[in-house]
């Protein structure tokens, strides 16, 4: 389904924003004692799933459509096949990682046992997911400027 496959490098910056505002205003919600920065941290981080579970879902049709490329004898590299697979595992820890510390944030949050010292905790949570977001990121534009992957010169090469 190429239809979704288009919207994926548009799509992949939403959460990208989304978490990475989460982490800020986790870090600011911790160290103040405004309630603001706390809700919009949480907010951000419901946002940026949602974002990374459609960003996820159009880059799934994007992989299959790649793989649809390279059965019909189009020239694709293994290598940018294999990339392709490892931004893959990658975006879906990456949004496995932050679902899970949505449901333990809720959770905290919902019992009043969100506490200073859980914050501290999340704010490490929160570092450690922005890694995971750096890292799916590299991997994702590796593909862009290393392989050409949906670039209009790449199209142009396997359409010939």
């Amino acid at each position: 389904m190429e239809f979704l496959a288009q919207f994926h490098p548009i799509v992949v910056h939403f959460p990208i924003a989304f978490f990475l505002g989460y982490v800020l205003f986790e870090i600011i919600g911790a160290f103040t004692k405004k309630d603001f920065f706390s809700k919009t941290a949480h907010l951000l981080l419901f946002l940026g799933v949602l974002g990374a579970l459609v960003a996820v879902l159009t880059g799934s049709q994007a992989e299959d459509v790649a793989q649809s490329w390279q059965k019909a004898g189009n020239i694709f590299p293994a290598k940018a096949l294999s990339a392709i697979g490892e931004h893959a595992d990658s975006a879906t820890l990456t949004l496995w990682y932050f679902f899970a510390l949505l449901v333990l944030r809720t959770y905290f949050v919902l019992k009043k046992k969100f506490t200073k010292g859980i914050k501290y905790i999340f704010i490490v949570l929160a570092l450690v997911g922005s890694f995971f977001v750096y890292r799916t990121g590299k991997l994702g534009g590796n593909l862009v400027y290393k392989y050409g992957i949906g670039t209009e010169f790449k199209k142009m090469e396997i359409n010939k």
